[in-house]
């Protein structure tokens, strides 16, 4: 028979676990499953995507790394000075009959690139503020809309991102200064802390180089490497033990898990 003592602790827990959960709905609410939004779209290069790899959030090959094509280049209102790099969005092609494809549904893409303003034009500057712009693949565009519309009005929102197996850390830089690409992360996708851990230091916090670069001038070489990741939802996850003490500058390492 349990204790009194017992049984308030576990009341305790189950009532604090109740608050943690309520206070997280209205986040994933509001913030990934929200209102539809207003924006347009464009595309860039052709069916091969060729011109939609590397980009300012600094993935590189985006085949290579998982993204595929399904991404897209945000204008600086969307793409917030690349803390939005690694965010997800549905986005459906609305009022324009002309070049809407009748059934064709949403499509789901990762940002992964910047659409940069032109403040020399007067016109056709979807991509400068304070204007909310998506400029696709063009595999992706031609999933709402033929290429010939070349512009389309759609609404889009955040949607969690799905990433298959763990978070990855690509191990860039010089024996004085580290820096690390974090990708393929799931969830609300865009990263926003990053903390390193040497097998001989402390947990260190990482500064955003650009993108979802994150570096540190402590010197990290011949020690085993854990991260802890926080994305914008305020989650964070410890990847423990990620890269042996033998790791080399170019290598790749996967965590045992996602968010």
């Amino acid at each position: 028979m349990a204790t009194t003592g017992n049984f308030f602790a576990w009341f305790s827990f189950m009532a604090a676990l109740a608050m943690a959960v309520a206070s997280r709905l209205p986040y994933d609410e509001v913030k990934m499953n929200g209102a539809w939004e207003d924006a347009h779209a464009t595309f860039y290069g052709d069916m091969s995507g060729g011109e939609t790899m590397q980009g300012a959030c600094g993935y590189g090959d985006l085949k290579r790394q998982g993204y595929g094509l399904e991404t897209a280049a945000l204008s600086t209102a969307l793409f917030n000075n690349g803390s939005t790099c690694g965010a997800c969005f549905e986005i459906i092609c609305v009022n324009d009959p002309q070049w809407c494809l009748k059934g064709a549904g949403s499509i789901k893409i990762t940002a992964t690139n910047f659409c940069p303003p032109n403040y020399t034009k007067s016109k056709d500057i979807w991509c400068n503020p304070p204007q909310k712009h998506f400029d696709l693949s063009m595999p992706m565009f031609v999933k709402l809309a033929p290429s010939k519309a070349g512009i389309i009005p759609v609404r889009y929102r955040r949607i969690l991102c799905s990433k298959q197996g763990g978070v990855k850390f690509e191990v860039k830089g010089n024996p004085n200064w580290t820096l690390v690409l974090v990708y393929n992360v799931g969830g609300a996708g865009d990263v926003t802390a990053v903390q390193v851990k040497g097998s001989s230091t402390g947990w260190l916090p990482m500064s955003r180089n650009w993108g979802q670069n994150w570096q540190t001038g402590t010197v990290l070489l011949g020690q085993g490497l854990s991260f802890q990741v926080t994305t914008s939802d305020g989650k964070t996850l410890l990847f423990d033990n990620v890269a042996p003490r033998n790791w080399q500058f170019g290598q790749t390492f996967q965590g045992r898990r996602n968010f």
